[in-house]
């Protein structure tokens, strides 16, 4: 199974949450540990989804895997996954159905001190200025 392309999905969480749930906010390092997994086993990630309460059965999530450019859905955690959709019981049925493996990574979150919440705060409340998060 080398060279699976995988869709990794992320929450679009509030940035009012990012002190009770920096990782949930920090779609950044939601993506990387998905990048990670799918590096590890051999892998390609082909799509960077980010969703907050997106029905199981939305397009949006199923418009890749229709062309032939995603075989695999890797999320962060169930956590992440329990907050970017609307059913994470429905989500697995609709991916049974279809036939496309769901996993998680599992990895270690970053641990968030203040400086790396300020950090994510930055990326997300100033794009429009031009900051790019580097």
């Amino acid at each position: 199974m080398d060279g699976l392309r995988v869709a990794a999905i992320a929450s679009l969480t509030p940035l009012e949450e990012l002190d009770s749930d920096p990782f949930l906010v920090d779609t950044r390092s939601q993506h990387a540990m998905c990048a990670r997994w799918a590096a590890d086993k051999g892998y390609v990630v082909t799509r960077q989804l980010l969703f907050y309460g997106l029905r199981p059965d939305h397009c949006a999530l199923w418009a890749d895997v229709g062309a032939g450019s995603v075989d695999l859905f890797v999320a962060p955690n169930e956590r992440v996954l329990a907050r970017a959709l609307t059913s994470l019981p429905d989500f697995l049925a609709e991916c049974e159905r279809r036939g496309v493996p769901l996993e998680t990574a599992n990895l270690d979150e970053p641990v968030y001190d203040a400086a790396m919440k300020a950090s994510v705060h930055r990326r997300l409340s100033m794009p429009t200025a031009g900051y790019d998060g580097c």
